[in-house]
């Protein structure tokens, strides 16, 4: 299930979500993921992406999502992947820049782990090792008692993601995989966590400590482009985007550091998304 902020329930895709049930509960399904998940068909996906020959595809996704372009900067779109990674318009997506107010770095869908002591955190009952996520030991350990945050991006959210706070950040680590969706439904069957390609940095921020971020490929989602390497950054600043497709930032923050807002504690207790938008606020400092 997906709230708002309010507490109002919105409703999912059904038909697309009886199709990943089909595709991931079936053997015949399974069979055809092992084609769709590996990176050379998310490749030849994104190059047809990229192509004048996607544009037609544009409008009917535009309507079929209920999209609201007046919020985007719709002029040199020549292909489905400009319009994917469209920018959003000066001033529609303001961000919190109170200092101790913790901002999400993207449109998403919200969840708010625990991490245990022992380096878990659970999702509907299953648990997922932030070793896994990293694929880094030493690392993960200094996130234990902490938070994970994990950011799902469907198909119709804005696709560019953001720092959330001044700092420093490390290079990044690329560890390459195969690319589920990143809906759900896939958990129930695949640790995308530790089977997708993913990306991440180390953030040292101001205001929260030092701060994994770790951008998740998905489904058909053939790039992760993150625009800088070891460098400076401003609270706001554009990190990156994803191309083509719904994918997933994830933040882990070190043990006292945070403190997520109520109506998403609750809401992730209960198994529930919560609607963010880029730079609003959803937790604050410790």
């Amino acid at each position: 299930m997906i709230k708002t902020r309010t507490g109002q329930v919105v409703v999912s895709n059904e038909k697309q979500n009886m199709l990943l049930k089909r595709l991931y509960g079936s053997i015949f399904g399974r069979a055809l993921l092992k084609a769709l998940t590996a990176p050379v068909v998310s490749r030849a996906a994104g190059c047809f992406m990229d192509s004048a020959l996607s544009k037609p595809l544009i409008k009917p996704f535009i309507r079929k999502s209920s999209i609201d372009t007046s919020e985007y900067i719709m002029k040199g779109i020549n292909s489905y992947n400009d319009f994917f990674t469209r920018m959003i318009k000066p001033g529609k997506r303001p961000v919190d820049t109170i200092p101790e107010h913790l901002v999400s770095p993207c449109d998403s869908k919200l969840t708010v782990h625990k991490i245990s002591s022992r380096s878990f955190f659970c999702i509907k009952g299953s648990r997922y090792r932030v070793s896994d996520l990293l694929s880094n030991e030493s690392l993960a350990k200094r996130f234990c008692g902490g938070y994970c945050c994990i950011f799902r991006l469907e198909v119709n959210d804005y696709h560019r993601y953001c720092y959330i706070d001044d700092g420093v950040k490390s290079e990044n680590t690329f560890i390459p995989g195969e690319l589920h969706t990143v809906n759900p439904i896939a958990l129930e069957r695949y640790n995308i966590y530790k089977r997708n390609s993913r990306e991440y940095t180390v953030l040292h921020t101001e205001n929260f400590g030092d701060v994994v971020q770790i951008e998740v490929g998905a489904m058909l989602v053939g790039r992760i482009v993150n625009l800088h390497g070891e460098s400076t950054f401003k609270r706001g600043d554009e990190k990156g985007r994803f191309e083509f497709g719904g994918s997933t930032v994830v933040l882990l923050f070190e043990k006292g550091r945070i403190a997520p807002d109520m109506d998403i504690l609750r809401n992730s207790a209960e198994n529930i998304e919560t609607v963010v938008k880029y730079g609003e606020k959803i937790g604050i400092k410790a």
